[in-house]
C-alpha cells in the first residue's frame, strides 16, 4: 500500500494535518488521549523513510513517555515497511535510560531521550519536544537543545513541539502565545470527536468530574501553573543501594496505598536510622483480593519494631483500613485522601527529598512514579496534586511512600527512636 493510502487509512483529519504540515517550524496544543505522540512517531518515521541517514532526536517528560513514543515509531515503520536494523536502549543498570535508539536499514535514525539539559546538548537533528509543557527546567532545555537545529552545514533542521497545556509558567505557553513563527495546530477533545475519535464526550466528562481538570487537559485552556513535584535531580540524589527487611534493631514504619482492578496496592516499609528514614521493603499486590492484602499487611506489621501503619482509607480502601485497625489496634493511622490530605502528604515527602532524610531504592518504577506527580495551582489560588494513570498504575508507589514518611513523622518531626527489648534466645 502506498504511504499516502496508509496515511489517509491510519491517521483522522486533525492528525493527517499535522504530517503534511512541511513548515520548519510546528507547535501542537493537542488534548490529552488525541494521538499527539502517534502523529509525531508517523512523521518522523516517514521523513526516515524518505530521507536516509536522516536525524530525529526526541525529547520526552520522562523515561516511560520516551519509550512509549519509540513503541509508536516502531509501530509506524513496520505500516510504511521502513526496515529496521536495531532498537536498543542505554542505560546502566537500574540508573536513568540515557537513552532509545532506533536505527534503520537506510541509516536514518531515532533517537529519544528523557528531557535533561545536560543530554539535550550535541545533536545536529531534527527536534520533537513531546509533551514540552511538563518538562523538568524547561527553560533550560530549550537553551540546550534549540542549537540542534540550527548548524548550516548540516541543512535545515525541523522542530516539532506538542503539548497539552499546563498553566502559564513555561517555556511552552510562551511560545504558543508570543511567537508567530510557528505553524499552529490546536485540537480539543471535542474538535477530535467531531472529527473522528471514537470517545463518548458525555461520559468521559461525567468520569472526570472536575471543571479545572477538563478545561485544562481536554478543553486546551491555560488555566493554572502546574510544575513537577519532584524533578529528576532531587530523586536520584536520594536513591542508594536495594536494602533489605533485617533484624537491625531500628524502628520500622509502614504506608499502604489501597488499589484493586485498575490501580496497584502498593506496601513499603521504612526503618529510621538517625534522622533518615530508608525504605528497606516495597511490595506490589496487582489484583490480589482485599483478604489476602490484609493478611499480608498484618503478618508484616506483627514485628514489634512497626511503629505506625499509615493505610489509604479512601473509597474501596475503607474497609480495608478498618480491619486493619481492628486487627493491630493503635499502630493503624487510616488516611482518607481529600485535596488538603495529599496537599499536606505531598508538600512534606518534597521537604524530605529536599533535605536528603530520604532514602529510596534505585527503581526505574519508583524514580517514574515519583516524577510522575504533578503540582497544580489553579487561578483561584488552589493547589491539587494529580497524576497520569497508566497501564502501571497511578502513581501508587508514590502514595505510599507519602503515607509511610507521614507514619514516621509526628507534629512535622520524624517520631524519635526508640528502644527494643530484645528477647534471649
Amino acid at each position: 500500500m502506498e504511504t499516502e493510502s496508509i496515511i489517509d487509512e491510519i491517521l483522522l483529519p486533525y492528525q493527517r494535518d499535522w504530517v503534511r504540515d512541511e513548515a520548519r517550524f510546528k507547535i501542537g496544543l493537542w488534548s490529552r488521549q488525541t494521538g499527539k505522540s502517534f502523529a509525531t512517531a508517523a512523521e518522523a518515521v516517514l521523513h526516515c523513510q524518505l530521507h536516509p541517514k536522516a536525524l530525529w532526536v526526541v525529547l520526552s517528560a520522562g523515561e516511560r513517555q520516551a519509550i512509549e513514543w519509540m513503541r509508536k515509531a516502531k509501530q509506524w515503520a513496520e505500516a510504511v515497511n521502513l526496515a529496521l536494523e536495531g532498537y536498543r536502549e542505554l542505560r546502566s543498570g537500574e540508573a536513568l535510560m540515557t537513552r532509545a535508539e532506533i536505527t534503520f536499514a537506510n541509516g536514518a535514525r531515532i533517537l529519544a531521550i528523557p528531557a535533561n539539559p545536560d543530554t539535550a546538548r550535541g545533536y545536529s537533528a531534527n527536534l520533537v519536544l513531546d509533551e514540552f509543557a511538563i518538562h523538568d527546567r524547561p527553560w533550560d532545555i530549550w537553551a540546550a537543545i534549540y542549537p540542534s537545529i540550527t548548524n548550516p552545514l548540516n541543512g535545515e533542521k525541523k522542530l516539532r513541539i506538542v503539548s497539552t497545556p499546563k498553566g502559564m509558567g513555561n517555556k511552552f505557553a510562551d511560545l504558543w502565545f508570543k511567537n508567530e513563527a510557528y505553524s499552529k495546530h490546536k485540537v480539543t477533545i471535542e474538535d477530535a470527536v467531531r472529527l473522528g475519535l471514537p470517545l463518548n464526550l458525555e461520559e468521559l466528562r461525567a468520569g472526570v468530574d472536575d471543571p479545572d481538570i477538563w478545561a485544562q487537559e481536554y478543553l486546551c485552556e491555560f488555566i493554572d501553573t502546574t510544575s513537577v513535584l519532584l524533578p529528576y535531580e532531587l530523586i536520584t540524589a536520594c536513591e542508594h543501594d536495594p536494602a533489605t527487611l533485617t533484624d537491625t534493631g531500628h524502628a520500622l514504619y509502614i504506608g499502604m496505598d489501597i488499589g484493586r482492578s485498575k490501580d496497584l496496592s502498593v506496601l513499603t516499609v521504612g526503618e529510621k536510622i538517625g534522622t533518615t528514614l530508608r525504605v528497606v521493603r516495597t511490595e506490589i499486590f496487582k489484583r490480589m483480593p482485599f483478604a489476602e492484602q490484609l493478611q499480608r499487611l498484618c503478618d508484616i506489621a506483627a514485628d514489634p519494631r512497626v511503629q505506625r501503619v499509615c493505610i489509604d482509607a479512601t473509597g474501596i480502601g475503607a474497609m480495608l483500613a478498618e480491619e486493619a485497625k481492628r486487627k493491630l489496634g493503635g499502630k493503624v493511622l487510616p488516611i482518607t485522601f481529600t485535596h488538603k490530605s495529599k496537599g499536606e502528604l505531598y508538600a512534606a515527602m518534597r521537604r524530605h527529598f529536599e533535605e536528603r532524610t530520604i532514602l529510596i531504592p534505585a527503581s526505574r518504577e519508583l524514580r517514574e512514579d515519583l516524577h510522575a506527580v504533578q503540582r497544580n495551582v489553579s487561578t483561584n489560588g488552589t493547589i491539587t496534586y494529580r497524576a497520569a494513570r497508566n497501564e502501571d498504575g497511578h502513581s501508587d508507589r508514590a502514595s505510599a511512600l507519602a503515607l509511610l514518611l507521614h507514619a514516621a513523622t509526628k507534629n512535622g518531626t520524624f517520631f524519635l527512636p526508640f528502644s527494643i527489648k530484645r528477647s534471649s534466645r
